[in-house]
């Protein structure tokens, strides 16, 4: 049986014919997104909102207008030569994510005026409404007039790893428009991992002597990051016992730290209220920025692909979609091609064998 499909994604609001999608991917770029598309590069911030929407949005209108957009970048590889970096900042809640990220987003900006950031946090989203605070957006304090930096707040849509779709969606036209991309989650458990999925780099950001150290191990969570910061480091003794407890924890984990074993494993001290440690951390993630180690996108589609094949069809959707996945129209073309051609899969597929 296929499992039935959630509200936040009903059939007749993304229903479209296949052919009508290859269409549009023949026809020119609308005026008006065109118009958005040229005023988003240089980081006006309305024209960036309202293309983060068509992005977040599951309408029929929307799902066009992405496929036309990414179609449209695609086949103008020289003038959307920017490919940004993205860096996931995971960590406990009260761990102080938020305006860690402030103070580096600050920091980056005043060291280096040719940069332009995207920050998404993502905040936790009711079980009883499904909205969300998005709280996220009173804790940062950024340059209003400063368009290098741009900050969107998220749903996480109850989404069990973390982030849902949307966030995927939205980093694929912000990877585009922007150097560095920073996503927040809304806080790590045993679950809340899938940052590392998205995320080029990935971050983990803890408290001084919280006690978290065990449940991290038992949690398998000390494998996700690249990158540990120890933050609210305000009391350097506090600072340095935490930072050689996490170094025992790691070695407990199997996890080498020394730069000479595994040089990406670095671990940072910082401090948001007495800017603490973010300079280095600023000018390490800048450079890891300039690297050109980006994580596969195709294997990002595919991952996301599957996820959603899971949410809407089940187990039955993913051994439809293994039988198939090498199929030329699965494996290439945009994201919104691949998702067309699976419901047309699944609706060829039940078409065939209804009478069973």
């Amino acid at each position: 049986m296929i499992k039935k499909q959630s509200s936040s994604q009903p059939h007749n609001v993304t229903r479209l014919n296949l052919n009508e999608l290859k269409k549009s991917k023949s026809e020119a770029l609308p005026e008006q997104l065109a118009s958005l598309l040229s005023k988003a590069q240089s980081h006006e911030k309305w024209p960036v909102a309202q293309l983060i929407s068509v992005f977040e949005r599951n309408t029929r209108d929307c799902l066009i207008s992405r496929h036309q957009l990414i179609s449209h970048i695609e086949a103008n590889g020289p003038a959307f030569d920017k490919q940004a970096m993205i860096f996931g900042f995971t960590g406990t809640p009260g761990a102080g994510k938020s305006s860690l990220i402030g103070e580096l987003c600050l920091k980056l900006l005043k060291n280096n005026p040719d940069i332009s950031i995207a920050v998404v946090a993502i905040d936790p989203s009711s079980q009883e409404s499904g909205g969300a605070l998005l709280g996220d957006r009173t804790r940062t304090l950024f340059p209003v007039n400063d368009n290098r930096l741009y900050f969107r707040s998220q749903a996480s849509q109850q989404d069990l790893g973390g982030m849902s779709k949307i966030t995927f969606n939205v980093t694929r036209i912000l990877r585009k428009l922007f150097d560095i991309i920073i996503i927040e989650t809304v806080g790590i458990g045993q679950s809340e991992i899938e940052v590392q999925r998205l995320s080029d780099h990935t971050c983990l950001v803890m408290q001084p002597l919280a006690g978290d150290q065990v449940q991290f191990m038992k949690a398998g969570i000390m494998e996700v990051p690249d990158t540990f910061i120890i933050n609210k480091c305000d009391e350097d003794t506090l600072a340095r016992k935490s930072h050689h407890l996490l170094k025992s924890s790691l070695k407990l984990a199997k996890i080498h730290v020394a730069k000479e074993i595994a040089s990406d494993k670095d671990i940072f001290l910082t401090s948001a209220t007495k800017n603490k440690g973010i300079d280095e951390l600023s000018e390490f993630i800048l450079g890891l920025s300039k690297q050109k180690n980006r994580a596969c996108r195709k294997e990002q589609e595919i991952y996301f692909l599957k996820k959603w094949i899971r949410q809407a069809y089940g187990e039955f959707g993913i051994g439809i979609y293994d039988k198939f996945s090498d199929r030329p129209e699965l494996t290439s073309g945009t994201y919104e091609e691949k998702e067309q051609h699976f419901k047309q899969l699944i609706a060829d597929f039940l078409v065939h064998n209804q009478d069973d």
